[in-house]
């Protein structure tokens, strides 16, 4: 008996397999770098535009954000998880170009979207899924919406989902100077909480108090455990954010109340500290937490997602009162990248450095015009 062939035909619209047929085929361009180069190793360079896996979105981007994790990936001591991309970024906004089949969300082809990522951001084309996606507040540019996503979500993950925040405390914050820093202080305020931040210069410490931190201290110039000691009247903070570690161990711990709760999210000062350390945890009650966010599964992402894009996304639209806002410092063309990542190792900015990679009105590649 011979055999019958049967033509079946799947509901897929036709056109959207002929845009994602010639994106699977097309080439990208990307920023590369070899492990341990410093900024001006890195270079436009072609690669293949990612294929979506299930429930994927393909993002067009325009633009991305420098994060201090790409300048430790650059150097060799911040791998992308495994089966994630080896491209640098954790952050981007663009347009929707192409879904995966099986996509149930309500993204359309178009949408102005922006999202958090475990890599990948500093290309023309990068896959998310689409549990992670944000909309972009109207009218927000997609150069301005770059800076919300990691600095935004991890202040709001530091400040409510592993610090317990509560109406009233009072929070150190450290590099308030910093995307993070000027995303957590916002959100103190808005939660009706008393931020205190420290910075290395004078220019941050006006951004910060402008932003309505309570009280700004130079870490370079003074002690900030005994300022933060007679601002609170011997008191103490509730909350400490801490991306510094070792170094800052002491002063925070003068800093911070009894029974406080203290959020380790960076070593920039160093990971070892010898001494009185448990002794002092102990007598203290204080509680201890560290945290990281790039490596933590899609379900914990989506559940974050999802709350901050209820309760502070909003706020960020022009209208809203009260409003949230980037605190944008500079942005740099596609091909400026070295530039960028520079600016971030001088500690020359406050707020984010973007990195513009299609132009906001004709959507064309900035470096396709060199």
């Amino acid at each position: 008996m011979g055999l019958k062939l049967i033509n079946i035909v799947l509901p897929v619209s036709c056109v959207l397999l002929r845009q994602l047929h010639a994106m699977a085929s097309d080439q990208m361009k990307y920023i590369h770098f070899e492990k341990g180069c410093e900024p001006d190793g890195l270079s436009v360079q072609t690669t293949p535009v990612p294929a979506l896996r299930s429930r994927e979105v393909l993002v067009k981007v325009f633009a991305t954000a420098i994060n201090r994790a790409d300048i430790l990936q650059r150097r060799g001591m911040y791998p992308a998880p495994p089966g994630e991309s080896d491209i640098l970024g954790l952050e981007a906004s663009g347009t929707v170009a192409a879904r995966a089949d099986d996509c149930t969300s309500q993204w359309h082809i178009g949408d102005r979207v922006m999202a958090l990522l475990a890599g990948g951001g500093y290309a023309e084309y990068v896959a998310v899924p689409e549990d992670v996606l944000m909309p972009v507040p109207s009218g927000m540019s997609l150069t301005t919406a770059a800076g919300i996503p990691e600095v935004w979500l991890t202040a709001y993950q530091l400040l409510h989902l592993v610090g317990d925040l509560q109406k009233g405390d009072t929070v150190l914050i450290h590099a308030g100077g910093s995307g993070v820093g000027t995303a957590a202080t916002q959100l103190c305020v808005y939660a009706g909480c008393r931020p205190i931040v420290t910075a290395g210069s004078q220019s941050k410490l006006d951004t910060a108090l402008s932003l309505g931190a309570v009280a700004a201290f130079n870490y370079k110039q003074e002690d900030f455990s005994e300022k933060v000691l007679e601002f609170t009247n011997g008191r103490g903070v509730d909350l400490i954010l801490d991306c510094i570690g070792a170094s800052y161990y002491e002063q925070n711990m003068k800093s911070i109340k009894t029974e406080g709760r203290w959020v380790l999210y960076g070593l920039l000062g160093g990971g070892s500290i010898s001494g009185d350390v448990l002794s002092q945890i102990l007598r203290k009650r204080v509680r201890i937490t560290g945290t990281t966010l790039r490596v933590r599964p899609l379900e914990y992402k989506k559940t974050l997602t999802q709350r901050f894009t209820q309760d502070a996304l909003p706020l960020f639209k022009a209208d809203s009162s009260p409003q949230l806002t980037p605190i944008i410092d500079s942005v740099f063309p596609f091909h400026k990248a070295a530039d960028a990542h520079t600016s971030m190792e001088t500690n020359q900015n406050t707020g984010k450095i973007v990195l513009q990679i299609r132009h906001e009105d004709t959507g064309k590649t900035l470096h396709d015009e060199l």
